[in-house]
Protein backbone atom coordinates (compact mmCIF):
# COMPACT_ATOMS: atom_id res chain seq x y z
CA UNK A 1 0.00 0.00 0.00
CA UNK A 2 0.90 3.72 -0.02
CA UNK A 3 -0.23 6.66 1.99
CA UNK A 4 0.07 10.00 0.17
CA UNK A 5 0.61 12.31 2.62
CA UNK A 6 1.91 14.88 1.01
CA UNK A 7 -0.60 17.25 -1.44
CA UNK A 8 -0.86 15.57 -5.01
CA UNK A 9 -2.65 17.81 -8.01
CA UNK A 10 -5.10 16.19 -10.66
CA UNK A 11 -2.59 16.91 -13.47
CA UNK A 12 -3.64 15.34 -17.00
CA UNK A 13 -6.79 14.12 -15.03
CA UNK A 14 -8.16 17.34 -15.87
CA UNK A 15 -8.80 16.74 -19.64
CA UNK A 16 -11.09 13.62 -18.82
CA UNK A 17 -13.55 15.29 -16.43
CA UNK A 18 -16.86 17.07 -17.28
CA UNK A 19 -16.76 20.85 -16.72
CA UNK A 20 -19.64 20.03 -14.27
CA UNK A 21 -17.32 17.96 -11.89
CA UNK A 22 -14.29 20.02 -12.22
CA UNK A 23 -14.87 21.30 -9.37
CA UNK A 24 -14.58 18.27 -7.54
CA UNK A 25 -11.14 17.58 -9.07
CA UNK A 26 -9.03 19.27 -6.25
CA UNK A 27 -5.27 18.80 -4.71
CA UNK A 28 -5.43 16.08 -2.16
CA UNK A 29 -3.45 14.25 0.58
CA UNK A 30 -3.87 12.17 3.46
CA UNK A 31 -5.32 8.75 1.76
CA UNK A 32 -4.26 5.12 0.99
CA UNK A 33 -3.63 4.60 -2.92
CA UNK A 34 -3.03 2.16 -3.76
CA UNK A 35 -4.05 -0.59 -1.58
CA UNK A 36 -2.58 -3.95 -3.29
CA UNK A 37 -3.94 -7.11 -3.42
CA UNK A 38 -1.93 -10.07 -2.60
CA UNK A 39 -0.80 -10.74 -6.17
CA UNK A 40 -0.01 -7.29 -6.94
CA UNK A 41 -3.44 -6.40 -8.05
CA UNK A 42 -4.42 -1.85 -7.55
CA UNK A 43 -7.55 -2.92 -5.12
CA UNK A 44 -8.69 0.74 -4.92
CA UNK A 45 -9.16 3.86 -7.31
CA UNK A 46 -8.20 7.27 -7.48
CA UNK A 47 -9.57 10.02 -9.83
CA UNK A 48 -12.48 8.19 -11.35
CA UNK A 49 -13.64 10.58 -13.54
CA UNK A 50 -17.16 10.16 -12.02
CA UNK A 51 -16.35 11.51 -8.70
CA UNK A 52 -13.20 13.06 -9.37
CA UNK A 53 -13.06 13.85 -5.11
CA UNK A 54 -13.01 9.72 -4.90
CA UNK A 55 -9.29 8.96 -3.88
CA UNK A 56 -9.08 5.33 -2.84
CA UNK A 57 -9.39 4.85 1.52
CA UNK A 58 -10.09 8.25 3.05
CA UNK A 59 -11.35 9.33 5.96
CA UNK A 60 -13.38 11.95 4.92
CA UNK A 61 -17.21 13.91 6.08
CA UNK A 62 -19.15 15.75 3.65
CA UNK A 63 -20.49 17.98 6.42
CA UNK A 64 -18.30 19.98 8.37
CA UNK A 65 -19.59 22.94 10.27
CA UNK A 66 -17.41 25.86 11.58
CA UNK A 67 -18.73 28.86 13.15
CA UNK A 68 -22.17 28.45 11.71
CA UNK A 69 -20.45 27.57 7.80
CA UNK A 70 -20.34 24.44 6.26
CA UNK A 71 -17.57 22.34 4.42
CA UNK A 72 -16.66 19.33 2.65
CA UNK A 73 -14.03 17.55 3.53
CA UNK A 74 -15.12 14.46 1.17
CA UNK A 75 -15.78 16.50 -1.80
CA UNK A 76 -12.96 18.91 -0.82
CA UNK A 77 -15.21 21.81 -0.63
CA UNK A 78 -13.40 24.82 1.57
CA UNK A 79 -12.12 22.59 4.23
CA UNK A 80 -8.59 20.61 3.53
CA UNK A 81 -6.57 18.03 5.10
CA UNK A 82 -3.22 19.37 4.37
CA UNK A 83 0.23 17.47 5.88
CA UNK A 84 2.07 19.61 8.41
CA UNK A 85 5.08 17.74 7.65
CA UNK A 86 5.38 15.55 10.75
CA UNK A 87 5.60 12.70 9.74
CA UNK A 88 7.20 9.23 11.17
CA UNK A 89 8.02 5.86 9.66
CA UNK A 90 9.33 2.66 11.63
CA UNK A 91 9.88 -0.63 9.52
CA UNK A 92 10.08 -3.98 11.11
CA UNK A 93 9.55 -7.75 10.70
CA UNK A 94 6.40 -8.07 12.13
CA UNK A 95 4.80 -4.59 10.37
CA UNK A 96 5.45 -1.22 8.97
CA UNK A 97 4.25 1.60 10.70
CA UNK A 98 3.10 5.15 9.76
CA UNK A 99 2.18 8.27 11.68
CA UNK A 100 1.37 11.64 10.08
CA UNK A 101 -0.34 14.47 11.67
CA UNK A 102 -2.44 16.45 9.33
CA UNK A 103 -4.20 19.98 9.64
CA UNK A 104 -7.67 20.50 8.27
CA UNK A 105 -7.66 24.13 6.91
CA UNK A 106 -10.70 25.98 6.34
CA UNK A 107 -10.69 27.45 2.91
CA UNK A 108 -7.41 25.91 2.92
CA UNK A 109 -5.92 28.34 5.40
CA UNK A 110 -7.17 28.64 9.04
CA UNK A 111 -6.22 25.09 11.36
CA UNK A 112 -9.64 24.54 12.68
CA UNK A 113 -8.83 20.23 13.21
CA UNK A 114 -5.47 18.11 14.20
CA UNK A 115 -5.25 15.02 12.65
CA UNK A 116 -3.13 12.60 13.41
CA UNK A 117 -3.34 8.81 10.91
CA UNK A 118 -1.43 6.14 12.34
CA UNK A 119 -1.56 3.20 10.08
CA UNK A 120 0.35 0.01 10.48
CA UNK A 121 0.64 -2.93 7.68
CA UNK A 122 1.67 -6.47 8.07
CA UNK A 123 3.37 -8.57 6.50
CA UNK A 124 1.71 -11.12 3.96
CA UNK A 125 0.49 -14.29 5.21
CA UNK A 126 -1.09 -17.46 4.31
CA UNK A 127 -4.28 -16.05 6.13
CA UNK A 128 -3.36 -12.46 3.85
CA UNK A 129 -2.31 -9.27 5.16
CA UNK A 130 -3.62 -6.95 8.36
CA UNK A 131 -3.73 -3.32 7.62
CA UNK A 132 -4.67 -1.48 11.61
CA UNK A 133 -6.37 1.82 10.72
CA UNK A 134 -6.64 4.93 14.15
CA UNK A 135 -7.17 8.33 13.69
CA UNK A 136 -7.43 10.75 15.74
CA UNK A 137 -9.30 14.33 16.02
CA UNK A 138 -9.09 17.29 17.77
CA UNK A 139 -10.19 20.81 17.47
CA UNK A 140 -8.47 23.52 17.89
CA UNK A 141 -9.76 26.66 18.64
CA UNK A 142 -13.80 26.40 18.01
CA UNK A 143 -16.29 23.65 17.89
CA UNK A 144 -16.34 21.34 14.29
CA UNK A 145 -19.12 19.38 14.42
CA UNK A 146 -19.28 16.10 11.76
CA UNK A 147 -21.63 14.77 10.18
CA UNK A 148 -22.61 12.20 7.04
CA UNK A 149 -24.45 13.49 3.80
CA UNK A 150 -27.82 14.79 4.60
CA UNK A 151 -27.18 13.00 8.51
CA UNK A 152 -28.12 10.04 7.09
CA UNK A 153 -25.89 8.69 3.52
CA UNK A 154 -22.07 8.68 3.61
CA UNK A 155 -19.39 9.47 5.68
CA UNK A 156 -16.19 8.47 7.79
CA UNK A 157 -13.80 5.63 6.13
CA UNK A 158 -14.84 5.83 2.88
CA UNK A 159 -13.60 2.74 0.15
CA UNK A 160 -13.49 3.76 -2.99
CA UNK A 161 -12.16 0.39 -5.35
CA UNK A 162 -10.81 -0.24 -8.69
CA UNK A 163 -13.02 -1.98 -11.24
CA UNK A 164 -14.05 -5.25 -10.22
CA UNK A 165 -15.89 -8.70 -12.09
CA UNK A 166 -18.29 -11.21 -9.72
CA UNK A 167 -18.78 -8.31 -6.66
CA UNK A 168 -20.22 -9.52 -3.92
CA UNK A 169 -20.61 -7.67 -0.51
CA UNK A 170 -21.75 -8.79 2.32
CA UNK A 171 -22.51 -7.19 5.61
CA UNK A 172 -22.73 -8.46 9.53
CA UNK A 173 -23.20 -6.77 12.36
CA UNK A 174 -24.89 -8.77 15.55
CA UNK A 175 -28.08 -7.66 16.90
CA UNK A 176 -28.23 -4.99 20.02
CA UNK A 177 -27.64 -7.14 23.62
CA UNK A 178 -25.23 -9.57 22.03
CA UNK A 179 -21.89 -9.43 23.59
CA UNK A 180 -19.18 -9.02 22.58
CA UNK A 181 -21.15 -6.97 19.20
CA UNK A 182 -19.20 -8.08 16.40
CA UNK A 183 -19.13 -5.52 13.20
CA UNK A 184 -17.53 -6.31 9.51
CA UNK A 185 -17.81 -6.45 6.09
CA UNK A 186 -16.03 -7.42 2.83
CA UNK A 187 -16.23 -7.01 -0.40
CA UNK A 188 -14.86 -9.48 -2.43
CA UNK A 189 -14.74 -10.49 -6.36
CA UNK A 190 -12.00 -10.39 -9.57
CA UNK A 191 -9.97 -7.13 -9.86
CA UNK A 192 -7.04 -7.26 -12.32
CA UNK A 193 -5.34 -10.73 -12.93
CA UNK A 194 -7.25 -13.88 -11.95
CA UNK A 195 -8.88 -15.48 -8.76
CA UNK A 196 -10.91 -14.00 -6.28
CA UNK A 197 -9.64 -11.22 -3.82
CA UNK A 198 -11.33 -10.09 -0.41
CA UNK A 199 -11.28 -7.10 1.48
CA UNK A 200 -12.56 -7.21 4.59
CA UNK A 201 -13.30 -4.18 6.79
CA UNK A 202 -13.92 -4.51 10.71
CA UNK A 203 -15.13 -1.85 13.22
CA UNK A 204 -13.76 -1.69 16.69
CA UNK A 205 -16.18 -1.50 19.41
CA UNK A 206 -14.09 1.31 21.32
CA UNK A 207 -15.30 3.69 18.44
CA UNK A 208 -18.29 5.97 19.54
CA UNK A 209 -21.97 5.19 17.95
CA UNK A 210 -20.72 1.60 17.34
CA UNK A 211 -21.32 -0.19 15.37
CA UNK A 212 -21.30 2.49 12.53
CA UNK A 213 -24.31 2.01 9.59
CA UNK A 214 -22.62 0.28 6.92
CA UNK A 215 -23.30 1.89 2.72
CA UNK A 216 -22.73 0.12 -0.27
CA UNK A 217 -23.13 1.37 -4.05
CA UNK A 218 -22.13 -1.69 -5.92
CA UNK A 219 -22.06 0.22 -9.31
CA UNK A 220 -19.08 2.12 -8.56
CA UNK A 221 -17.35 -0.54 -6.31
CA UNK A 222 -18.05 1.39 -3.03
CA UNK A 223 -18.58 0.40 0.74
CA UNK A 224 -17.99 2.04 4.48
CA UNK A 225 -18.58 2.08 8.14
CA UNK A 226 -20.43 5.42 8.79
CA UNK A 227 -19.63 7.44 11.43
CA UNK A 228 -21.42 9.18 13.09
CA UNK A 229 -24.87 7.47 13.91
CA UNK A 230 -28.03 8.91 11.87
CA UNK A 231 -29.59 11.79 12.61
CA UNK A 232 -26.65 12.80 14.31
CA UNK A 233 -23.92 15.35 14.91
CA UNK A 234 -20.39 14.70 16.23
CA UNK A 235 -18.99 17.56 17.97
CA UNK A 236 -15.34 17.73 17.99
CA UNK A 237 -14.05 20.06 21.42
CA UNK A 238 -10.57 21.33 21.99
CA UNK A 239 -8.64 18.89 24.44
CA UNK A 240 -11.28 16.13 23.61
CA UNK A 241 -9.58 14.04 20.23
CA UNK A 242 -12.48 11.94 19.12
CA UNK A 243 -10.94 7.97 18.11
CA UNK A 244 -11.68 5.86 15.19
CA UNK A 245 -9.96 2.22 14.76
CA UNK A 246 -10.62 -0.10 11.82
CA UNK A 247 -9.22 -3.20 10.37
CA UNK A 248 -8.42 -4.19 6.55
CA UNK A 249 -8.11 -7.79 5.83
CA UNK A 250 -6.64 -8.62 2.81
CA UNK A 251 -7.31 -12.33 1.67
CA UNK A 252 -7.46 -15.06 -1.12
CA UNK A 253 -11.00 -15.73 -2.33
CA UNK A 254 -14.69 -15.32 -0.13
CA UNK A 255 -13.88 -15.51 3.29
CA UNK A 256 -16.49 -17.85 5.76
CA UNK A 257 -18.38 -16.47 8.69
CA UNK A 258 -16.05 -18.74 10.84
CA UNK A 259 -13.34 -17.12 9.62
CA UNK A 260 -14.35 -13.65 9.58
CA UNK A 261 -15.67 -13.91 13.50
CA UNK A 262 -12.40 -15.55 14.44
CA UNK A 263 -11.01 -12.40 13.15
CA UNK A 264 -12.44 -10.07 14.15
CA UNK A 265 -12.48 -11.82 17.81
CA UNK A 266 -8.39 -11.77 17.52
CA UNK A 267 -7.99 -8.08 16.33
CA UNK A 268 -10.30 -6.97 19.39
CA UNK A 269 -8.72 -9.38 21.61
CA UNK A 270 -5.27 -7.90 21.32
CA UNK A 271 -3.48 -5.04 22.53
CA UNK A 272 -4.76 -1.48 21.61
CA UNK A 273 -2.80 -1.27 18.74
CA UNK A 274 -0.97 0.81 17.02
CA UNK A 275 -0.86 3.23 19.64
CA UNK A 276 -0.57 7.20 19.36
CA UNK A 277 2.80 8.51 19.79
CA UNK A 278 2.14 12.30 20.03
CA UNK A 279 4.15 13.56 17.66
CA UNK A 280 3.78 17.41 18.24
CA UNK A 281 0.81 18.46 20.99
CA UNK A 282 0.94 22.22 20.01
CA UNK A 283 1.08 22.38 16.12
Amino acid sequence: MRYNYQTIAPGEVLAKIKEANLKYARARSDYIHPLYGLHGEELTLDWPVDHPHHRGIYWAWPEVDYRGERGDLHALQRVFARPTGLCKTQGGPDSARIEAENLWRWEDQEPIVREVAVIRAGPSAPAGRFIDLEFHFTALKDEVALARREMNLYGGLNIRLAAVKQQEIRFFNDPPGVTPRRAWAELSGVFSGSGVTGLTVFQRPSNPHYPGDWIQYPEINWLQPTFPAAGTRYVLKPGQPLTLKFRLWIHAGKASETKLADAWTAWVNSSESPSLQTVNPNP
